[in-house]
């Protein structure tokens, strides 16, 4: 809950800060002229950069202005117009020749972090908005930054705001959507997790990756006889361990909808490596999968959207599987190693059609949506769809709950990724 009287005398702080200089010189602008922000926030994965280039080059070449945001929302958070020496920390204009080559390569060059400027506890807040003579707020209050972030948006001239990212990083974008900023939004996550689109930039180098390592995996694990528990990224989604096991002929996928049983397992996996000829079998596990009667295995502290760090279950469910069967297992987390290096063919295609058709949106008056894939087209739906619902594994169409592995009988009329 908020603390009243300190959390008051921080807003007031905020909205009476004097504007300053502009921060970022204004470029002549005409009549139909603006100055976009572009941020990435949540977790990095390749197809972040295309995107963001995409969109310079076109805003640029339709005579608009483009500033990037650093670090995601936390740049407009510690934004101090009247201290110069947070300015180059919080952003960057950017032009054609700041992004030529950022295509090139995985993750955001701008930067990203999980700040919810909505949700700020006191500890996490900037100094600079902390009022010195109001009484200190209760430390596990909740403060509520989002004037201070319109302000910072108003002083640096930005006339549009395209956010990059997730379900948790597009809710603030939707806050600023109802605080009737003109927002359009571009989904981003390797669990493709968000709700309302098909597709998400960085799923499929997610898949890409995860299968090259599985397949990679095989050989130490059938040198060695013995059982691989792989552990993947995939919070409350099982999407990316579905499609990954599915495709690179795991023997057993844990998702995260589905708890197990892992006595049950075991059965399972031994009668596995006994029909391999070389005598070894594999199974893919989600970070947010759980045993049966058990909870998610996390740890730290949680972030600002209520999220604590994930993985070790896979750890677990090997430690389980040795006692149980008496073998030898290979354990092996993928996690980041899913989320590096330059983008596949299609995350670099959508990436850049993602950007194309928000600038599109933006030049035409159009905001307060979401641009996205769904029944294999582009097109774009209200912002407030993604905090409408979840997007989940369908387990009846997808997996077979019984024997622990996907499941995919019936694809006509199915987007390509089953979902």
């Amino acid at each position: 809950m908020e603390s009243g009287q300190a959390v008051d005398a921080i807003r007031r702080n905020a909205e009476a800060r004097p504007m300053g200089p502009v921060a970022v010189a204004r470029f002549e602008p005409t009549e139909n002229s603006m100055r976009i922000g572009v941020l990435t926030g949540g977790g990095d994965v390749p197809g972040l950069n295309p995107c963001i280039k995409a969109v310079v080059d076109r805003a640029v070449e339709e005579g608009h202005e483009v500033v990037g945001i650093r670090r995601g929302w936390w740049g407009l958070l510690h934004l101090n117009p009247d201290d110069p020496d947070t300015h180059d920390a919080c952003f960057i204009p950017l032009d054609k020749g700041k992004v030529r080559t950022i295509d090139r390569t995985g993750g955001t060059f701008l930067h990203t972090s999980r700040t919810n400027p909505q949700k700020v506890r006191p500890k996490d807040a900037p100094v600079f908005l902390m009022d010195p003579n109001a009484p200190a707020p209760d430390p596990n209050s909740i403060l509520d930054f989002t004037p201070h972030v319109l302000k910072n948006l108003e002083w640096l001239g930005i006339d549009r705001l395209i956010p990059i990212g997730g379900d948790d990083t597009l809710s603030f974008g939707e806050r600023l959507h109802r605080e009737n900023f003109p927002v359009v939004a571009i989904p981003k996550t390797m669990d493709n997790d968000v709700y309302g689109t098909d597709y998400c930039i960085g799923f499929g180098t997610a898949v890409t990756r995860s299968v090259q390592f599985i397949h990679q995996l095989r050989t130490s694990t059938g040198s060695h006889e013995r059982i691989a528990v792989i552990e993947l990224f995939g919070r409350n989604s099982g999407e990316t361990s579905l499609i990954s096991s599915y495709l690179a002929s795991v023997d057993r996928a844990l998702i995260s909808e589905v708890p197990f049983d892992v006595e049950k397992l075991a059965d399972l996996v031994m009668r596995d490596k006994k029909d391999n000829p070389s005598n070894y079998a594999m199974v893919t596990i989600s970070e947010g999968a759980h045993f049966q009667g058990g909870q998610v295995v996390e740890y730290g502290e949680a972030d600002a959207y209520g999220h604590k760090k994930l993985g070790g279950i896979g750890e677990l469910t090997g430690e389980a599987l040795k006692k149980l069967t008496g073998e030898h297992i290979i354990y092996q987390q993928v996690s980041y190693l899913m989320r590096s290096g330059a983008p596949d063919a299609l995350d670099l295609m959508v990436g850049v059609n993602y950007a194309n058709l928000a600038v599109s949106l933006m030049t035409s008056g159009v905001s307060g949506r979401m641009v996205a894939l769904r029944d294999g087209s582009y097109t774009h739906i209200a912002m407030s769809t993604v905090t409408s619902g979840l997007k989940r594994v369908d387990v009846g169409e997808l997996y077979d709950v019984n024997e622990y592995r996907p499941k995919v009988r019936h694809v006509l009329g199915k987007p390509m990724f089953l979902y």
